[in-house]
């Protein structure tokens, strides 16, 4: 298999992609951030949930920002 700059971008926006599903996993599950793996998690996702969380309206008790997050990073896997 050939590794092309088009195979590296979707690879990096799947990874994109993952990383902000377990961003919502584990919220569920550990929302103090006890655990080293939930705190990698949280400090790979927050630079791109957090300029999500300031432009979007306040959704009350739901954040929306990682739903936002994961549809634009399914639009530009498709856009490659």
């Amino acid at each position: 298999m050939e590794f092309s700059l088009r195979n590296g971008i979707d690879l990096a926006l799947t990874a994109l992609w993952w990383i902000v599903l377990l961003r919502v996993l584990a919220s569920w599950f550990d929302r103090e951030g006890r655990y080293a793996a939930t705190r990698l998690v949280y400090e790979l996702s927050e630079p791109i949930l957090a300029p999500l969380r300031r432009i979007l309206p306040g959704g009350g008790a739901i954040d929306w920002s990682p739903l936002v997050a994961m549809l634009a990073l399914q639009f530009l896997r498709r856009l490659v």
